[in-house]
């Protein structure tokens, strides 16, 4: 598996499928706060309000990765812009044709990923 064709074209269909992802998550978010909303206050004797708060934070949770991985598609756009895309923001070697292809919004190479943080 070799590096993206057009990474620029691919990096921009993630990124609308992404924000697709993320308003159907937010319309799902709303439906569950208005259902909460609508339900009795009381979440100690409701027993539907346990599984609204689940819902709610799992549904939080999960616009969170998507809103990571939005900001991760535009620093790779923006990696594209500047001329550094497909090299290591941490060694400034190449990234392995490979991980860019299998990960278009990788920004550091393998073995940079596989180390701890400074």
């Amino acid at each position: 598996m070799g590096k993206p064709a057009d990474p620029r074209r691919e990096l921009a269909a993630d990124r609308a499928a992404t924000l697709d992802r993320l308003a159907g998550l937010e319309r799902e978010l709303d439906g569950i706060v208005e259902s909460a909303r609508a339900a009795n206050a009381d979440d100690e004797h409701d027993p539907e309000g346990a599984t609204l708060a689940f819902e709610r934070e799992h549904a939080a949770a999960l616009a969170g990765q998507i809103r990571r991985h939005l900001s991760d598609i535009d620093a790779a756009l923006a990696r594209l812009d500047d001329g550094s895309y497909g090299r290591c923001v941490r060694c400034g070697k190449p990234i392995a044709a490979a991980r860019m292809a299998a990960r278009p919004t990788a920004a550091t190479c393998i073995t940079c990923a596989a180390r701890p943080r400074p």
